[in-house]
């Protein structure tokens, strides 16, 4: 089977050794960077022994469980469906979380949601797997959260948010859409209630314990921000006010009895430990600044976490033997950017993705009692190490001050002196750039442009602080940032400040139209792909979405500042100063920004007789889920580059 050892290719290296070998390949097309990976996700089985992955076998998009690395157990067509996340249920089933975009009626607060289904479904030819409340005519088959699987009496249950119908009239509806707490038997699919669904206006939490029981529950209301959290006999033990609603109750602790919470407020996140008999509540990890938490699958409760250590991370676990385990891996992978992306529950099998300089993607199977790692399969087969362009960090100071960095990219092989330079923000703005394979960022290196993905403020790779100091700064700080970046870039000689052009999506979407109409004399392009075109219709949208919930409007306010200035940085009202051509990219099925935000903006561009153009991506949604439209976002996007902005 060719295909398969072209899927499952064995590079394998030992522990002891400093580098690890890549794969090489021709010249790439443009289309190689907009498909969607050869290896979109991964999942690792309970005993270690299987993998599945979402891949791309003679150009049909499966699910390949494989065993033991080489032997291929079956291979599960997807067709174009939006899958969100994989995991194994035992070692012979799969459940998938899949969703679609539905149109609502005027009933609810937005005219189209992004709905979610989990699906069984099984090696075995003779089990028929099946979708979660699908055999139920007291709810719809779609789920509101999902809460954990766990294993009791040798069978497989699964925990969902769900919402039930409401028979009146004999006619059949949704009552409400919050979710109750229902246990899924996996194998024939009974469900039991666990927990009723919140209040009107209130929000609902729970934590499941190893033996599937309902350990905490929080319930919090969004129009006072009061919350409550129970335990497992439905006590409360601990309650507050957080007028933002940003209170989660976040996992199980260390040694499953306690519960684990998160308030993030306006000085900070603060970070809680609670058991079953209440009190005050211990700060959890105190003087530790953790990045991330490992938690075991099959129990909830938490293995370990991750620490910054320079421009490294470190994992950290309570157990000894847990501990000695992942500081074998990270010596291993030390010389790469890697993270994990599946573990069994004692650590002895890892899966391992790197991603960043010669490396396009490529997850490793770490067997730890063997002490052998295996390459076992790249997320693009067709962009070899030598078409990876130089990815490194950029440390630059703002014009007022304030110190940050963002990635730049370089065209391969190509001298980093005086290139022209594609600014590509991210979205968020509540995100970050890491010195990893960016796939848009590649495809436009490969063309010959130095890309800079800034990391302004507002960004979440440094401190709450710097997070904080982007509130209020839409079009503001947060857009100079950028353009200071731009000019450190040209004071160092990398880039030429007069052949730049400006691209992003969401609120770097945002930033795109902003650098040409906020800010001019900068950019000789900008491309928005599903861009925020105006604040106030973004805050009305995002407000009335929730319910006109004081809470989100709270939260809102703070982030976006003083109302009175919001039409001061919209582009949509300054389309008149556009200075630079703009290309506006959406799809229909956007449930995040609304498709017009850029319909509206190309009408105002054209009302001022400016250089623009719209991309429609039929079926398409925020996250470009699908692959042709992935392609022809990208497509469209180098090409308005290139034609305004040309590299020679």
């Amino acid at each position: 089977m060719i295909w398969l050892r072209r899927l499952v290719l064995l590079a394998a290296i030992s522990f002891g050794l400093s580098s690890i070998s890549a794969h090489a390949a021709p010249s790439v097309a443009l289309s190689e960077f907009g498909k969607l990976p050869d290896v979109e996700d991964s999942a690792l089985s309970p005993s270690g022994d299987r993998i599945a992955l979402v891949t791309t076998i003679k150009g049909q998009r499966v699910i390949a469980a494989i065993e033991d690395q080489t032997k291929m157990l079956t291979a599960i067509q997807l067709g174009d469906i939006k899958l969100r996340s994989i995991r194994w249920v035992g070692e012979d089933r799969l459940m998938l979380i899949t969703s679609q975009t539905q149109r609502l009626d005027d009933r609810f607060t937005t005219d189209k949601a992004e709905m979610f289904t989990a699906r069984v479904i099984s090696l075995d030819p003779d089990d028929e797997g099946g979708l979660v409340f699908g055999n139920s005519t007291k709810h719809p088959a779609l789920i509101r959260g999902s809460y954990g699987v766990r294993e009791i009496d040798g069978t497989q249950y699964g925990f969902f948010g769900g919402v039930e119908y409401d028979r009146k009239r004999s006619r059949v509806s949704l009552g409400h859409f919050r979710p109750h707490l229902f246990r899924v038997n996996l194998e024939n699919f009974k469900i039991k209630k666990l927990a009723n669904a919140a209040a009107p206006n209130h929000g609902s939490d729970w934590l499941i314990d190893a033996e599937g029981e309902v350990a905490y529950s929080m319930r919090i209301s969004y129009d006072t921000g009061h919350w409550i959290v129970r335990n497992a006999e439905g006590e409360p033990i601990l309650d507050g006010t957080q007028e933002r609603a940003g209170v989660s109750l976040v996992g199980l602790g260390f040694d499953g009895t306690t519960a684990i919470i998160a308030e993030r407020s306006d000085t900070g996140s603060r970070w809680m430990e609670i058991g079953q008999e209440g009190g005050e509540p211990t700060e959890f990890l105190p003087d530790v600044e953790f990045e991330n938490l490992f938690f075991n699958a099959e129990t909830g409760q938490l293995m370990g976490y991750t620490v910054g250590e320079g421009d490294e991370e470190r994992h950290v676990f309570t157990d000894k033997a847990l501990q000695k385990k992942a500081e074998r891996v990270r010596k291993a992978f030390a010389t790469y950017e890697s993270s994990i992306a599946g573990w069994t529950p004692d650590f002895s099998d890892v899966l391992i993705r790197t991603s960043g300089n010669k490396d396009s993607g490529t997850y490793y199977a770490v067997d730890l009692g063997t002490n052998r790692a295996n390459a076992i399969a790249y997320e693009r087969l067709g962009i070899g190490p030598n078409e990876v362009g130089p990815i490194s960090t950029f440390e630059y100071t703002a014009s007022d001050g304030l110190e940050m960095d963002g990635i730049l990219t370089l065209p391969p092989g190509v001298e980093a002196k005086n290139l022209p330079v594609v600014m590509l923000p991210h979205g968020g703005p509540g995100a970050a750039n890491y010195p990893v394979f960016n796939w848009w960022a590649q495809a436009f290196a490969s063309r010959g442009y130095a890309v800079f993905q800034p990391n302004f403020r507002g960004s979440t790779n440094r401190t709450v602080e710097f997070r904080r100091a982007g509130y209020g700064e839409w079009g503001r700080k947060m857009q100079t940032d950028k353009s200071d970046g731009l000019m450190a870039l040209a004071e160092a000689g990398i880039v030429d400040p007069s052949r730049a052009c400006i691209v992003g999506a969401s609120y770097g979407g945002y930033a795109a139209l902003a650098g040409v109409t906020i800010q001019q004399g900068l950019y000789k392009c900008a491309v928005a792909v599903a861009p925020v075109s105006d604040i106030r219709t973004m805050y009305r949208e995002d407000y009335e979405a929730t319910g006109r919930d004081r809470t989100a409007r709270i939260a809102l306010e703070e982030q976006l500042g003083n109302s009175d200035l919001w039409d001061d940085v919209s582009p949509w009202r300054n389309a008149e100063r556009a200075d630079a051509p703009i290309m506006l990219i959406h799809g229909v099925d956007d449930t995040v920004v609304p498709y017009s935000h850029s319909s509206r903006m190309a009408d105002k561009l054209k009302d001022n007789d400016k250089v623009y153009e719209l991309v429609t991506l039929k079926g398409e949604d925020h996250w470009l889920s699908l692959s042709d439209t992935r392609q022809k976002m990208l497509e469209n996007a180098v090409r308005w580059v290139e034609t305004y902005n040309p590299v020679d």
